[in-house]
């Protein structure tokens, strides 16, 4: 094949990461639209605040942590996925965890978010449990544990892949800084 054109193939291929810009922007419109709603729910719950019961009030709130998790999760795969595959940010100074997100870190806040949105709709469940059938019950819960055993396994694979990257520096003889695992801690 002519360099030439081996080049201009690499070229479209690495201008191509720029049509991700389309889909992080869409994340951005709709994270918008979830915003309108969320503030639809708040309002609703502020005006009726006072005439529900307890369990009612906390299943409400949890409703609206429910958002700000599923608004936080958006968030971070737009910035992390932009800055990951498309371009870094001119401002990283300005934010101070810009750059520190990389795919396995995000994999495993990913995870974690999913679990936390599934035990707050288990809560949810639980609080409304007359509603439901043992059936029903039992496969939330399942479902939710799988979420659990997948981010433990998410979070194990992460750690072993820091540990043969460091490996892998030990071995060429690299005696720079290490590289903290991206599992945050597990």
């Amino acid at each position: 094949m002519p360099k030439k054109l081996e080049l201009a193939i690499e070229a479209i291929i690495l201008a191509s990461r720029w049509l991700l810009v389309i889909f992080y922007v869409g994340l951005a419109i709709a994270l918008g639209l979830y915003a309108v709603s969320f503030g639809i729910k708040l309002f609703t719950f502020f005006t009726s605040v006072f005439s529900l019961d307890d369990a009612d009030a906390i299943l409400k709130m949890l409703g609206l942590i429910d958002a700000a998790l599923v608004a936080s999760l958006v968030v971070m795969v737009i910035i992390s996925g932009y800055e990951s595959y498309v371009s870094r940010f001119d401002n990283e100074g300005s934010v101070h965890w810009l750059g520190e997100i990389d795919a396995g870190s995000l994999k495993i806040k990913v995870a974690s978010t999913i679990i936390a949105i599934s035990s707050i709709h288990l809560l949810q469940v639980f609080l409304n449990i007359e509603k439901y059938t043992v059936e029903k019950l039992i496969w939330f819960t399942v479902i939710h544990l799988a979420f659990v055993v997948s981010a433990v396994f998410l979070a194990w694979i992460d750690r072993i892949s820091a540990s043969t990257k460091l490996i892998g520096k030990t071995l060429k003889g690299d005696t720079a800084k290490p590289e903290k695992s991206s599992s945050g801690g597990f």
